[in-house]
């Protein structure tokens, strides 16, 4: 991939991981405030939205084994992400349609994520 191909994919991957970064907070206000649902929904808040502001620390990176550094850790709380929102699932505290879109989207980030460290490496 050419170097103004790869930006320009690196800027698509911003764009979707910050609309799903807005769809955590918005999942986020719908939550109930019991004592377990708060718990969940802070660290799935914390680390919904940390995957944008560590894939764009990433994007600033000056070399590219701090690239790679910050992608791992995207990669990371993709995956605690993708963990929490199933775990909202599968415990039947929120269920709906929309909560199955935004762990597929999860999904889709994660596996995005993985492959792009993968190239790098």
């Amino acid at each position: 991939m050419e170097n103004s191909q790869w930006l320009l994919y690196k800027m698509e991957i911003r764009e979707k991981i910050r609309s799903f970064s807005l769809l955590v907070i918005k999942l986020s206000e719908k939550l109930d405030k019991n004592t377990a649902t708060r718990v969940i929904n802070y660290q799935l808040t914390k680390s919904g939205t940390s995957i944008y502001a560590n894939y764009r620390a990433a994007l600033r990176a000056r070399s590219k084994a701090e690239f790679f550094s910050k992608l791992s850790i995207c990669v990371e709380e993709a995956d605690e992400t993708e963990m929490w929102l199933e775990l909202l699932i599968t415990s039947k505290i929120v269920e709906g349609e929309e909560l199955k879109t935004i762990h597929k989207e999860s999904l889709e980030i994660l596996k995005i994520l993985a492959s792009m460290r993968k190239k790098i490496k």
